[in-house]
């Protein structure tokens, strides 16, 4: 039986993979491609009901191609349910859409009425957006970008959207808005959960995505490997398991944060406070003079050292397991030493935020170390602009892998992370994290579980999404406006004990 969820995919895949997956499940397994269709009209539309159950008036805006035909049986059972409907389409399926042109077949046949898109408001409770599918490439224009301005207008003043398999004009695979987008309150995607959805752009026009298999058999996906692996809360429990009664504050590592320059301590001491609540055994500041003591005092529990200008102790590098390096660190001189001192340390680096930004200045592949770039940053790290990191995100994150030789982390809606092995999609977190001092919370969150042990890319992997679950509980509690980085640490420290 298919199957509907809204929990959070482990495995994600392209366009193009979810079109070979399409492809199979129709010859490999003798499925008609309009019973398919017939299973994705159902599917939609009984998440359609989940979310507006009182039928009333609908509008369905169809394509020429599958995704319209999907548009045409949803509009077939809206009819059968009770729905006033309305069903615009901007030209007619295409001959070689076999399967569109009968679903448009059955949906005349059980009383519908075609009719064109024209420039008059939108008057309905709930659209369907089945308008373009996965397959987009280019800019969206003509009477499709007039199509979807007309659907976010009637959105804006208060109609649900209800999006077929991706919203129209989202990159599938990358998230990426192509000049115009459907904003979707909910996405129903079957057979195979695009990337897209979670990830840039993507993952403000999605709105809650349901995930239907439509019955496809488990073998089907069989090498055919995920485009990117879905974060889950599996992730915790094998990583953060309880510890020995014996257990002494050395057996979980020293962290040294690095940063905190005149009139930035605040960025360095949030960092290091993070990497106390996600478990490290010791913290270590290396901040502006002006900024140590205060800090000690606000936080007893943090070693502060103030360091003048060329005057950093050797052995402060030496005793850390891992240096965490950007948070506060500024640009001019001294800031400059000490992100010397670390690139020239053994230990593995996490470099955040004003380190990132030198870094660019004089790249060099290290190795041992992390990188947390947001889109700017990222931009600056490879020589480009902020718009072509958000054009394909996915492929911005594994080209920084390649050129630092690093775990990456490349922040922002739908966090990805490179790892040796491929590629991870956060699929949690809330817009409450759009905020000064999350990023730092985040450096700290993942040199802490360094600190402890872990792998590179597990803690890149497992740091990042506990750093947005953290988020997520307190949204859930308190909301998203207002949220502070800070308000992060209770969650946190609940989460890093399973």
């Amino acid at each position: 039986m298919p199957k509907t969820c809204n929990i959070r995919p482990q495995a994600l895949y392209s366009a193009a993979q979810a079109a070979i997956l399409d492809r199979r499940l129709i010859e490999d397994y003798a499925l008609d491609g309009l019973m398919l269709m017939q299973r994705a009209a159902s599917a939609a539309y009984a998440a359609l009901l989940r979310r507006w159950p009182q039928p009333g008036r609908l509008c369905v805006f169809c394509g020429s191609g599958n995704n319209g035909g999907d548009g045409y049986l949803i509009a077939r059972l809206a009819l059968a349910g009770g729905w006033r409907v309305r069903l615009f389409a901007l030209s007619d399926p295409k001959p070689e859409q076999a399967d569109a042109v009968r679903a448009r077949g059955a949906f005349e046949t059980a009383g519908g009425r075609v009719e064109r898109p024209t420039d008059a408001p939108i008057d309905a409770d709930v659209i369907v957006d089945a308008l373009l599918g996965t397959g987009l490439g280019r800019d969206v224009a003509g009477g499709h970008a007039r199509a979807i301005e007309c659907i976010n207008a009637a959105h804006a003043a208060g109609s649900g959207v209800l999006a077929v398999d991706v919203p129209s004009g989202i990159d599938a695979t990358t998230g990426h808005r192509w000049g115009t987008a459907v904003h979707a309150d909910l996405t129903a995607t079957f057979i195979a959960p695009k990337a897209g959805l979670f990830t840039g752009a993507g993952a403000g026009h999605s709105g809650a995505i349901v995930f239907d298999d439509l019955g496809a058999p488990r073998e089907l996906y069989a090498g055919v490997a995920p485009f990117a692996r879905g974060m889950t809360d599996s992730l915790r429990l094998p990583a953060l398991a309880p510890r020995l009664a014996d257990a002494h504050k050395g057996d979980h590592g020293h962290v040294l944060c690095v940063g905190g320059n005149q009139g930035l301590g605040g960025a360095v001491r949030m960092t290091a406070e993070a990497g106390l609540r996600c478990g490290a055994g010791l913290v270590s500041v290396a901040c502006h003079p002006h900024h140590a003591a205060a800090m000690s005092q606000a936080r007893p529990e943090l070693m502060c050292r103030g360091i003048p200008p060329d005057q950093t102790p050797p052995q402060l590098f030496a005793q850390a397991h891992v240096v965490a390096v950007g948070p506060g660190l500024g640009g001019d001189d001294w800031a400059r030493g000490l992100l010397r001192r670390a690139l020239e340390c053994a230990a593995p680096l996490v470099v955040d935020a004003d380190a990132l930004n030198l870094l660019a200045g004089a790249p060099q592949a290290r190795g041992n170390w992390i990188l947390t770039p947001h889109p700017g940053e990222a931009a600056r790290l490879l020589a480009t602009d902020t718009a072509t990191i958000n054009a394909d995100r996915p492929a911005a994150v594994q080209a920084l892998a390649r050129q630092y030789q690093a775990v990456v982390v490349l922040k922002g809606a739908g966090t990805l992370v490179a790892v040796p092995d491929g590629l991870w999609l956060c699929t949690a977190g809330n817009p409450g994290m759009a905020g000064g001092g999350m990023g730092d919370l985040l450096t700290g969150i993942i040199a802490g579980l360094v600190a402890q042990g872990h792998s590179l890319a597990t803690a890149a992997v497992l740091g990042v999404w506990l750093h947005a679950r953290a988020a997520d509980r307190v949204a859930a509690a308190r909301g998203e406006r207002g949220m502070l980085a800070t308000d992060l640490l209770p969650a946190l420290m609940e989460l890093v004990n399973p």
